[in-house]
């Protein structure tokens, strides 16, 4: 028996069956980073959505509130029928840090408008715009923080020709002293 083409036959199979094994655990390793990416994308893009939601709908209380019977209520309803607190907790689960820390930043001003709406603060009020335009700037915060992580890219206000993201800026009511306080 040759034990040279006997250990190289050996040698070669060990290394084969290394290399595929190898292999196959950089391919599950990218899939399953894939995967990651695409859950927390897929999150990301959900939490603003159901933020949106809510906040549509708190402006459209405050254009009239005093057509509601219960304002309390239906800012309240406002929030729950977006869905926000659910998906607020599937992005603490799944995105990182950053991401996490912009989207409650966001949903706290977002929670600061529920409350002045449900007190009865109109669209053209000084208490609504001054929830408001945080709760804009937060927006834009969480949105600049999901394109960094998700793309490597950035962006500022003037992008869009803007000053700053809070949009006090190109707010007619702001820019043109209309802000009614108490109503």
């Amino acid at each position: 028996m040759d034990w040279g083409t006997l250990l190289a036959t050996l040698s070669g199979g060990v290394i084969a069956i290394s290399g595929t094994v190898l292999a196959d655990r950089l391919r599950h390793r990218h899939e399953s980073e894939r995967n990651s990416e695409a859950r927390r994308r897929a999150v990301y893009i959900e939490f603003i959505t159901a933020a949106g939601v809510g906040h549509a709908r708190l402006r459209q209380l405050a254009q009239a509130p005093e057509a509601e019977a219960d304002l309390a209520a239906a800012a309240r309803a406002a929030m729950s029928d977006a869905g926000i607190r659910e998906v607020r907790e599937r992005l603490f689960i799944d995105a990182t840090t950053d991401i996490a820390g912009a989207g409650q930043a966001m949903f706290e001003r977002l929670r600061a408008l529920q409350r002045v709406v449900a007190e009865g603060a109109g669209q053209t009020s000084s208490a609504f715009h001054d929830v408001y335009h945080p709760y804009l700037e937060a927006v834009w915060a969480y949105r600049v923080a999901v394109r960094e992580e998700l793309e490597g890219k950035s962006f500022a206000p003037a992008a869009f020709g803007w000053e700053e993201w809070d949009g006090k800026d190109r707010c007619a009511i702001c820019q043109g002293g209309a802000v009614v306080t108490g109503a």
